[in-house]
């Protein structure tokens, strides 16, 4: 009897697809009134803060998301295994929108702590288990089918991202912002009831069988969970220090600092794995094409991720949202980019599928190299609008429209290819460790993004048409650089297409 199939996909990639449907559902709804809560006016139940620091805690929060991805994965593989690690960070993340929706500055931030320490274990994992769903389906495995289900996955994130940011957006920005940060809770236990009831559909992906009669095994076990429980009490401590200590930070250079560390912890990592991971000559040489994606991505975020703060205030303060006597949310315009991502998502992953049916379909370093360029050519877009926006005029929403399309088509070129790639470049046992790791290439965008976020505010608003060109320049250099090194690329990847 055949396997239960999902448009001939395996059937647990609808389990994988719903579930991180509603986490990104709950996600990208409290993304996107983070800053716009941040910025408005206590009175207005806001917090009060000016744009550089509102875009610098914007920052670490967004690149915290993904920097505790390493970790997730790291805890899967030694600890609870992917499956389990899903579930318990479903549960931490739906806790920290609870604790958000709490109308307090302190429940407000130790909220986030909570999403970030949920979506570390869930982000990574789900990703690696939607890879292992092919290692033997019985219906063929080639590179293009995996990148073609990855599509369809990528497609289930950003349904939940265009509903997420529609229902939490408007309700933040018209009834209350609690009532938002509230909503995204909701419908992440509706995504970890899901994830529950059709669970049996996953078969063995994310089950780890650790052999409970190795003493070694048992004692590093032991020493693991020692570490983990460290950490969380050093956190709550920092945690209750900050709350109720008083404890102050500057947003800005902690920020600057963060960005410092992930670079030298995922350099650390990188060496580590490379000198004492016990690889093959193989294995080193894929892991070292996984360092040219890591920086790949690295760039790409720095520009798609501002989305969320500084093309969120662009919408909020510059664009003319009048429709038939209604003002648009701001938060709205933010969807248009996941609207097109599940118009173009099932185009891409067939056309990637016919390419290489034709021996047409261009390497993993060429799809990247052309999604960094098409993020460039967003910003291009956003330095003519700029132009009327620095006159004093406000512009139409299809300057932000057509950026969005430049980085939805760029997008779908790197991201859903980039997730599939680490899954086969990996090796077997360091799969979800060097799943996070991709994931801190993301943290390190998603951090240059708040900090970049910070120079387009209303004071220095006479700079912000060259900045937006700088950012143009700077991706479209990068996507050269990238395509001149393909070649050198292709040869660490070996068969890895």
């Amino acid at each position: 009897m055949s396997a239960p199939t999902w448009f001939g996909h395996p059937r647990g990639l609808a389990t994988l697809f719903f579930t991180e449907m509603w986490e990104r559902f709950s996600y990208y709804g409290m993304r996107a009134i983070l800053v716009l809560a941040m910025v408005a006016a206590v009175e207005q139940g806001g917090l009060g803060l000016d744009d550089r620091s509102a875009t610098a805690i914007y920052g670490l929060y967004t690149a915290g998301v993904y920097m505790f991805t390493l970790a997730g994965g790291w805890i899967a593989d030694r600890l609870l295994g992917q499956r389990d690690a899903v579930w318990y960070g479903g549960i931490l993340i739906s806790c920290g929108h609870f604790t958000m929706a709490m109308p307090s500055t302190p429940t407000f931030f130790i909220g986030m702590v909570l999403i970030v320490l949920g979506t570390g274990l869930l982000k990574p994992n789900i990703s690696a288990m939607v890879g292992q769903l092919y290692a033997d389906d019985g219906v063929g495995n080639s590179g293009a089918r995996r990148d073609a289900g990855f599509s369809i996955y990528y497609m289930g994130i950003n349904l939940g991202a265009f509903i997420g940011q529609l229902v939490c957006g408007y309700l933040g920005e018209r009834i209350g912002w609690h009532y938002g940060f509230g909503a995204a809770g909701v419908f992440m236990v509706l995504g970890l009831v899901q994830y529950r009831i059709t669970g049996h559909y996953l078969g063995d992906a994310g089950v780890v069988a650790f052999d409970f009669k190795d003493v070694k095994l048992q004692h590093r076990r032991q020493r693991d969970w020692r570490m983990v429980q460290i950490a969380l009490l050093a956190l709550l401590a920092l945690i209750l220090a900050m709350t109720v200590g008083g404890l102050r930070f500057d947003p800005l250079l902690l920020a600057q600092g963060t960005g410092v560390a992930i670079v030298a912890v995922s350099l650390a990592y990188f060496a580590y794995v490379l000198l004492f991971g016990g690889l093959t000559g193989e294995e080193r040489k894929r892991i070292g094409a996984i360092i040219v994606l890591f920086f790949a991505a690295a760039l790409f975020w720095s520009g798609i991720e501002q989305a969320g703060s500084s093309f969120n205030l662009f919408a909020d303060r510059y664009t003319n949202r009048m429709l038939f006597g209604w003002e648009i949310p701001a938060s709205w315009l933010q969807s248009i980019n996941p609207f097109f991502i599940i118009t173009l998502a099932p185009v891409f992953a067939a056309l990637w599928i016919r390419l290489g049916v034709r021996q047409l379909e261009p390497s993993t370093p060429v799809k990247l190299a052309l999604g960094l360029l098409q993020m460039s050519l967003g910003f291009l877009v956003l330095y003519f609008a700029a132009q009327f926006v620095v006159r004093g005029e406000q512009v139409a929403p299809t300057w932000l429209m057509l950026t969005y399309l430049l980085h939805t088509t760029g997008e779908l070129c790197l991201s859903p290819v980039g997730l599939s790639a680490v899954t086969k470049l990996s090796p077997p046992r360091y799969v979800g460790q060097m799943m996070g790791v991709w994931f801190m290439g993301a943290a390190l965008g998603n951090l240059i993004a708040g900090l970049v976020a910070g120079f387009f505010g209303e004071d220095s608003l006479a700079n912000m048409p060259e900045r937006f060109f700088s950012i143009f320049v700077f991706g479209a250099v990068a996507a050269l650089v990238l395509l001149l090194a393909t070649r050198g690329v292709r040869r660490l990847m070996g068969d890895v297409k």
